[in-house]
């Protein structure tokens, strides 16, 4: 299904569906991340394990600040810098989160990101939605609705627009230890 409807894909997350978006550089796969049947739909889809975790992608940095150790922390000036923008950190959690988002780490990848598309249905869902590349693990990932149907059918939702400027997924750095992992 091609629409350019973020109400519709919104309605999709909060429905426990998995829906196609574009990010930064390629198209990704969300879902609510609070969801665990949405979460594990997401895997099947992918065909990914869930011990890997996921990104978690969000609007603003109110909605991540009550999952993670960010304010006050020496890495906060640092991580702040980037964003709204194209890069995911590695946080340590303010609070317990699901195994099926960390993969049973201490530890979440999140982004603020300054995609329009991106924010418009975070703003919307009202809070983080899962972001990984809208691909079959080890595939390339997608970087047009009409990939997305080749790949995955006509079963996913997948929202139109326009991909940013980057050529590759986001980095992933490390907040504690600065370390870039992507």
């Amino acid at each position: 299904m091609k629409n350019s409807s973020v109400t519709q894909a919104v309605k999709l997350l909060k429905s426990g569906g998995v829906v196609a978006y574009p990010t930064e550089a390629v198209y990704g796969l969300g879902c609510d991340p609070f969801n665990q049947q949405a979460v594990e739909l997401l895997f099947h889809v992918k065909q990914r394990p869930p011990e890997k975790g996921v990104i978690l992608v969000a609007a603003s940095v109110d909605q991540v600040l009550p999952y993670v150790l960010l304010s006050g922390m020496p890495w906060e000036e640092q991580v702040l810098a980037t964003w709204p923008g194209p890069v995911t950190w590695v946080l340590p959690l303010k609070q317990s989160l699901p195994d099926w988002i960390t993969g049973g780490r201490d530890t979440v990848a999140i982004r603020v990101s300054d995609h329009p598309v991106v924010q418009q249905l975070c703003q919307a869902f009202g809070g983080p939605i899962v972001s990984t590349s809208a691909n079959l693990s080890t595939q390339p990932p997608a970087k047009s609705c009409d990939q997305v149907s080749e790949i995955f059918g006509n079963e996913l939702y997948c929202l139109q627009g326009e991909l940013g400027s980057l050529a590759q997924p986001t980095q992933i750095r490390d907040a504690q230890s600065g370390e870039v992992l992507r």
